[in-house]
């Protein structure tokens, strides 16, 4: 498959996780990439993409500066002449204090990079994108965002604002033939939930893990940048404004005590 051949992308929090898997696989099909990550991760991204065969280059950025995010767009404009797919995937956590634990400090700098980043990826790629006379924006959510227990405050906050922004965003590009769709991720192994994966596998208590999604499992980073690849492809040519979860089935019902499967219900 060669869905991206030739196509100028740019993935940011590129350094790991979903953003690094997304990378590799843009470039496995013939994109042209930009990987950015505030760490020395893009780098090694692009060490790999390398490896591979495929054509990458690496930029340290903030996602929720203005000057790195206008930065990151023209080295992707300057290096593979335009800019066709923006997928804004940088995020952090903010840890899982309660509401009345969470620090005013902390919030702010959660919706800086979770909401504000994406909102500024947006407003510098889409102008670059309407240039090429069609293109893609893909958003990283979260099921978090979609509805209560899936992350602090902080974070689920900032994830319901991505999509929502996603939504207002499809509709204000109206007659761009700019389509914005966000991923929103359940439990992923990345750099984020790394301490809970290995917890889990040094406890013995892997099958513990995702046990509340239908899939019983968690994901592993691979699984979300393929349904991102697809919504920056033509293949999602009529999709648009959605928020997509991959969650194993978890947003698809309150969490419950399900049956076994083949076994009768007690």
């Amino acid at each position: 498959m060669a869905r991206f051949d030739s196509k100028s992308i740019i993935v940011t929090g590129a350094g790991s996780g979903i953003g690094r898997a997304a990378a590799q696989q843009f470039a496995a099909e013939g994109g042209r990439v930009v990987v950015a990550d505030v760490t020395e991760g893009a780098d090694e991204t692009v060490a790999m993409i390398a490896d591979a065969g495929g054509i990458a280059r690496a930029i340290r950025m903030d996602a929720g500066s203005e000057e790195d995010v206008a930065r990151t767009i023209a080295l992707a404009c300057d290096a593979f002449g335009g800019l066709d797919v923006m997928f804004a995937n940088a995020g952090i956590s903010g840890g899982m204090a309660n509401i009345f634990d969470t620090d005013v400090a902390l919030i702010t700098e959660v919706l800086r990079v979770n909401l504000i980043g994406p909102y500024l990826a947006i407003k510098h790629a889409a102008p670059r994108i309407a240039e090429r006379g069609r293109g893609a924006i893909v958003l990283t959510a979260s099921v978090a965002g979609i509805r209560s227990g899936a992350g602090s405050p902080a974070y689920s906050a900032s994830k319901a604002g991505v999509i929502n922004l996603a939504q207002v965003a499809a509709q204000q590009l109206s007659g761009s033939n700019i389509r914005v769709n966000a991923i929103c991720p359940g439990l992923t192994e990345t750099g984020m939930t790394k301490p809970t994966f290995d917890y889990a596998r040094d406890a013995g208590k892997m099958d513990r893990v995702g046990r509340l999604n239908p899939l019983r499992r968690g994901a592993q980073p691979e699984e979300l940048a393929k349904v991102a690849l697809f919504l920056a492809s033509d293949d999602a040519s009529y999709v648009n404004g959605q928020a997509i979860a991959v969650d194993g089935g978890l947003s698809s019902s309150h969490p419950v005590t399900r049956q076994e499967y083949g076994k009768t219900a007690v």
